[in-house]
């Protein structure tokens, strides 16, 4: 038996031509209609924020940095209202010119080795961090901590302060407390690095 064997060739279909394309699209063509009113619309975005943390606070150096770091180690608003009652409590304590002292803002003894507020703390990040915790752990301070959770009122939270054991003597209740502005004051670099 013999076989004959065929060459066999595959061949493409040449494509459709032109018209019949056309003739596709057009039966089967969609649409989109947009209604004049809509340019009119005006696009809303969210909005985003950053928070500033330890190093923005001690880059720019300032009291007013460090009354509000000790706000953000606290977890307290860092409103306009609290860092002002945090720069008049600094003042009340060691004066604006000189609110760095023994990197201590607020003569707070708590961890820094010295009773009554004359301990000197490592650095202010440091006393920022001993100041947030001794707020939050001295039972007789809470109602300065509500106060400054609610962050609306510097003077609200001055009269919580006047109440507190912070300072034996009360601040005179208040009469030996200014409410004038603070002058902005930055720190020696040295102070915040320790």
């Amino acid at each position: 038996m013999i076989a004959f064997l065929l060459p066999v060739g595959f061949a493409l279909a040449p494509p459709p031509p032109v018209d019949a394309v056309q003739a596709y699209l057009s039966e089967n063509a969609q649409s989109l209609t947009v209604s004049n009113a809509s340019a009119d619309l005006e696009v809303q975005r969210g909005g985003y924020s950053a928070t500033a943390g330890y190093e923005t606070y001690a880059d720019s150096g300032t009291n007013y940095d460090w009354a509000a770091l000790v706000l953000l180690i606290g977890k307290w608003p860092v409103t306009d209202a609290n860092v002002t009652v945090m720069l008049r409590w600094m003042r009340q304590e060691n004066g604006p010119d000189n609110w760095f002292n023994r990197n201590n803002p607020m003569n707070n003894g708590w961890g820094s080795g010295g009773g009554g507020g004359t301990g000197t703390y490592k650095n202010l990040i440091s006393a920022a961090e001993n100041a947030a915790d001794a707020l939050h752990s001295v039972p007789g301070y809470s109602g300065i901590v509500a106060e400054l959770e609610d962050g609306d009122s510097a003077d609200a939270t001055a009269r919580a302060i006047w109440a507190s054991p912070w300072a034996t003597s009360h601040y005179a209740n208040g009469t030996h407390w200014s409410t004038r502005e603070v002058p902005r004051v930055t720190a020696p670099r040295e102070a915040w690095t320790g």
